[in-house]
């Protein structure tokens, strides 16, 4: 029926004119329904639906139906954008989301806001826990103050060491979870010391275990509940904007599949500089379209980007653009070479953007003489001679259930490369049976056969590497770097994967950056991923990387997630 009869008239009138004279009026009542009574909207949404179903049943003809009615609902939609019709109360509450979401879009913001929280919530936890007690637990306020600083301070460096002010961190998987309750609770560990240090020398300070057990455990699930949550607004405020991505050549490509692979949900934007690839995808079908016009981009980078990537050679780049780009750096948005945007947001280095001079470069702490390779080798001594008087009933026992499932002999011995290539015994409690080893695949496969009931275990916990602890007194290895390679492994690497004596740099380690980041190995192509966390641990070879990593073996021994 392409006509309705005009009570009023009298008139036959086309319907579509009908239609949209009721759609004016919906829209119209709506707005003013709205205004009125805002508790009420959700009806106004139901009016402006059955509007619909009455239209499309008027109306034969189902294009105009379709027409009139998207017509309806993007004009209310274009209302509900414009705020008109909003109370006054609903556009605050729209500003002040508006200003949050900017606000956790720059980079320092959501640092400082997790500082802030942190020691707002550590003071308030502590002065209640200790409000009963307070004449007797110390003497003056200036003590009061004096242990509170300590303690944030104990705190702040644990959370800063898992990354807890990170924005590029993850916060809301179970593995950070682990870290963080790991990190408290070496707090508390570090604080209790520190405070009952300090109390043998003052006698009025009288520190209650209790208070400080039950502010840590209150601190620990309030201080991880308020990162996830400023987490899940960081995400949403980022979900809009995209990465600049200034290149459209290989590497670019390059860096597209591994973007893909990795957890990072931003979208990427690719220009070419040169044009030359305008038009085409990126890498492939279904990748992203190359697009010109880059000083337009430059203009609005606020707005729609969290950051430039370079991904294009120097030399390509004209003197205006490096300008600009400069420009943009200090004042607007963060620019990361590749190698940058790879460390910072990964932590790890790719091996196809180093070349042979990569070492030569300022930065490393390796260079000439590190302060803290001097104060580790101190560490390595007196960690692993108490470690090795702690666990003396271990060296009892495992070796004990290893010669009750499989006999002699119960420790493995094997050459390893350390550091400047200088070959070693490495000592293991035996997780394998024993072969001659002629037709040994080289690898332990996941379920391998070769591996006793009682190794298995011992694999999941880390328990078979005990022994090197004797290796890291001697000097060998260190208690935390690269893992030490088989020669015959090391040999074959050396002639087939470019730049892998880097990593003989520093000497080997029980555990490391690559141990605690990457699964176990099981081919060269494993070999050659976890090289690019051994070749970032080298660049940022700190105290600050070792206690990472110290935690994250923590969490790996605790939760069995070794193999």
């Amino acid at each position: 029926m392409d006509a309705a009869w005009s009570v009023k008239t009298g008139a036959v009138v086309p319907v579509s004119h009908v239609c949209e004279s009721h759609i004016r009026f919906a829209v119209a009542s709506a707005r003013r329904f709205a205004a009125a009574a805002p508790q009420r909207r959700s009806k106004v949404i139901f009016h402006l639906s059955a509007i619909k179903h009455i239209i499309a049943g008027l109306m034969a003809n189902r294009e105009d139906s379709q027409i009139i009615s998207q017509r309806l609902l993007l004009q209310f939609q274009e209302e509900r954008t414009r705020g008109v019709g909003k109370p006054a109360s609903a556009a605050r509450r729209f500003g002040w989301t508006n200003l949050w979401s900017h606000l956790l879009s720059q980079e320092w913001s959501s640092a400082l806001l997790y500082l802030f929280l942190d020691v707002v919530s550590w003071l308030a936890i502590y002065r209640v826990a200790g409000w009963f007690r307070f004449d007797a637990f110390y003497a003056t306020p200036f003590q009061f103050f004096i242990v509170n600083m300590i303690q944030l301070g104990v705190i702040v460096a644990a959370l800063y060491l898992i990354g807890g002010y990170d924005r590029t961190v993850e916060k809301l998987t179970l593995g950070y979870a682990a870290e963080h309750i790991l990190a408290i609770i070496a707090a508390a560990v570090v604080s209790a010391m520190l405070i009952y240090s300090a109390a043998t020398f003052d006698q009025t300070m009288k520190p209650s275990r209790g208070v400080l057990l039950l502010s840590f455990a209150v601190f620990l699930p309030v201080s991880l509940a308020y990162r996830r949550w400023i987490r899940q607004y960081v995400v949403a405020s980022s979900a809009g904007r995209s990465f600049l991505v200034i290149g459209g050549g290989e590497t670019a490509a390059r860096f597209y599949e591994a973007y893909r692979n990795s957890p990072n949900g931003q979208k990427l934007e690719f220009v070419d500089v040169t044009e030359e690839r305008v038009g085409q995808p990126i890498a492939g079908q279904g990748s992203p379209i190359v697009e010109g016009n880059l000083a337009a981009k430059l203009n609005n980078l606020g707005k729609r980007y969290s950051g430039i990537i370079l991904a294009a050679k120097a030399g390509s780049l004209s003197t205006e653009l490096l300008e600009r780009l400069v420009h943009a750096q200090f004042q607007e948005t963060r620019v990361y070479t590749l190698e940058s945007f790879y460390e910072t947001q990964w932590r790890y280095l790719p091996l196809g953007i180093i070349d042979p001079f990569w070492p030569l470069q300022s930065g490393f702490q390796l260079a000439r003489i590190s302060p803290y390779h001097y104060l580790k080798r101190l560490f390595d001594i007196f960690a692993s001679a108490i470690a090795l008087i702690v666990c003396a009933p271990l060296f009892l026992l495992i070796p004990l259930l290893i010669w009750m499932e499989d006999g002699r002999p119960v420790f493995f011995r094997q050459e390893r490369v350390g550091r400047d290539g200088r070959r070693f015994i490495l000592f293991k409690f035996r997780t394998m049976r024993c072969s001659d080893g002629a037709d040994d695949d080289i690898y332990t496969r996941k379920d391998d056969r070769r591996v006793t009931g009682v190794g298995r275990w011992l694999r999941k916990l880390r328990l078979d590497e005990l022994p090197q602890l004797w290796n890291a007194l001697k000097g060998d290895i260190s208690l935390i770097g690269p893992r030490a390679e088989w020669s015959k492994c090391a040999e074959r690497y050396e002639q087939s994967i470019p730049f892998y004596h880097f990593r003989h740099l520093v000497k080997p380690g029980i555990t490391g950056w690559a141990q605690v980041n990457y699964p176990y190995g099981e081919s060269d192509e494993d070999a050659v991923e976890k090289l690019k966390y051994d070749l970032y641990y080298i660049r940022h070879y700190s105290l600050k990387l070792d206690a990472m990593i110290v935690l994250k073996t923590l969490y790996t021994m605790l939760f069995g997630k070794g193999r």
